[in-house]
C-alpha cells in the first residue's frame, strides 16, 4: 500500500513540476547561485539537481525536435561546450510560472526582472531552459534524472 501511495503522489505531482537547465553560458559566467536564488525565492522547490555535462549524443537526443532546423548544429555545440545545471522544480502551476520567470527566448524581448533579461546574452546564449508543457517537463526530467534522484 505504501508503494502505491508513493506512486500516486508522484503521479499527482507531475503537473506541478517542471524541468530546467542552467546552460553553459550561465555556468561559465558564474550565475548559478543568483539564478537558483531567484528560482527559490519565486516559490519553486528544487526536487532534483545536478551539475553535469551533456555529451554530443545527449544534446542531439535532447534537442531532437529541432533536428531539421538550421540552428541545430550550433545548439548542440553550445550545449556540449561546458557543464550545465539540470534541475526539476516543484510549484503549483510550475510550467507556466517558470516560463514567466525565465522570460522570452530573446533577452531583448524579455520582461524586466526575468532570468533571461538579467543573465542571457542573446537568443542563442539565453542562460536557461524551461519546459514548455507538463508532458515535456516529465520527458526532460526523466532524461536527466533517475527516479531515486528526485525528492
Amino acid at each position: 500500500m505504501l508503494i502505491f501511495a508513493a506512486k500516486l503522489k508522484k503521479h499527482i505531482m507531475a503537473g506541478n513540476r517542471t524541468f530546467t537547465m542552467l546552460k553553459p553560458d550561465a555556468v561559465e559566467k558564474g550565475h548559478i547561485g543568483a539564478i537558483l536564488e531567484q528560482i527559490t525565492t519565486s516559490g519553486f522547490r528544487i526536487v532534483a539537481m545536478k551539475l553535469t555535462q551533456m555529451t554530443r549524443r545527449d544534446a542531439e537526443k535532447f534537442y531532437e525536435i529541432h533536428k531539421e532546423r538550421p540552428f541545430f548544429g550550433e545548439l548542440v555545440e553550445f550545449m556540449t561546450r561546458g557543464p550545465i545545471v539540470a534541475a526539476i522544480l516543484e510549484k503549483e502551476n510550475a510550467v507556466e510560472d517558470f516560463r514567466t520567470l525565465i522570460g522570452a527566448t530573446n533577452p531583448e524581448d524579455a520582461a524586466e526582472g526575468t532570468i533571461r533579461k538579467k543573465y542571457a546574452a542573446s537568443v542563442g546564449e539565453n542562460a536557461v531552459h524551461g519546459s514548455d508543457s507538463d508532458e515535456n517537463a516529465k520527458i526532460e526530467g526523466d532524461f536527466h534524472f533517475a527516479g531515486r534522484e528526485m525528492f
